[in-house]
């Protein structure tokens, strides 16, 4: 695993393709005092706008390259996107210089109040439409490509037209956009669906992947039968490292994200998971297999 920079460098390259893990709040002091050997951080756009959360992340881009991941752009909303939103998430990315911005095909605001939710869209050519023409929008006032994220889904709306794999293909020749593949979400939404998880990987614009997420989701009997809900609560599934080895031999290491929102571990286990996922990635990038069966 690559070793951070030294202090008071700006960390002006690109994302590396190597493991790194999303920051979060109870893991900054660690940062500070331990500067541990991860290759990169994810921070989530919106806890780091202003005050002290923003100073904490500008110290630790000293040593890191960052990504930016948005969740309140509202990508799938009707209304149009909160101008005064993006214009905060622009003056951040200008202070930061994140490596990558991201954000998911969703939507989750509504007369300009935002929902505690990301909620799936119909997959019609009217959603693809909307999304695509805030895709663009948002990427002009960025003045950067970002990623796009598939979702998690529980449901499916009986009046989309467009398969997700087609749907985001779509969208990123509209707009030039990238993709983040969601390794996690995709198990997620193929045993909620019925969907061939691997057939899925075949349908995308491999060229347009710009890095890969893995987390932990559980498992939960209902009524219509069993649910995967996607909890970011524990280790990476066994299921979701064996979809993430069949994606990088189709499409090669990309940068490669540990997403842990809810009981949040130790900094020790997070750095664990992307020392498995480093391992993976040198592995399967020098053509083996099966890089770390534990």
């Amino acid at each position: 695993m690559a070793t951070p920079r030294a202090a008071g460098c700006r960390c002006e390259a690109a994302i590396p393709a190597s493991a790194g893990i999303g920051l979060r709040l109870p893991h900054h002091q660690a940062f500070r005092d331990q500067r541990p050997a991860i290759a990169w951080v994810e921070a989530h756009s919106e806890n780091y706008l202003s005050g002290p959360a923003f100073a904490e992340l500008l110290a630790i881009r000293n040593d890191y390259p960052v990504s930016l991941h948005s969740v309140g752009l509202s990508l799938g909303a009707a209304e149009g996107l909160d101008r005064r939103h993006l214009a905060r998430l622009k003056e951040l990315a200008r202070r930061i210089e994140p490596g990558l911005i991201s954000e998911h095909l969703a939507w989750g605001a509504v007369d300009h109040a935002f929902l505690a939710d990301l909620l799936p869209l119909p997959l019609t050519e009217e959603s693809l439409a909307i999304v695509a023409r805030h895709v663009l929008q948002a990427q002009d006032a960025l003045g950067q490509r970002i990623l796009i994220e598939n979702p998690a889904t529980y449901l499916q709306f009986r009046h989309s037209t467009i398969p997700e794999p087609e749907f985001l293909a779509a969208l990123v020749e509209r707009t030039g956009c990238g993709l983040i593949l969601d390794i996690n979400n995709i198990i997620v939404s193929a045993g909620n669906h019925g969907w061939d998880a691997e057939a899925y990987l075949g349908r995308l614009p491999g060229a347009a992947i710009g890095e890969f997420h893995l987390a932990g989701h559980r498992q939960r009997e209902t009524e219509i039968g069993m649910l995967r809900i996607d909890t970011h609560d524990r280790p990476v599934a066994a299921e979701v490292w064996a979809l993430f080895e069949a994606a990088l031999r189709r499409f090669g290491p990309r940068p490669t994200l540990i997403e842990w929102d809810q009981a949040i571990p130790s900094l020790d286990i997070l750095l664990a998971e992307a020392a498995r996922a480093a391992r993976r990635l040198a592995q399967l990038s020098r053509g083996g297999e099966n890089a770390d069966a534990a």
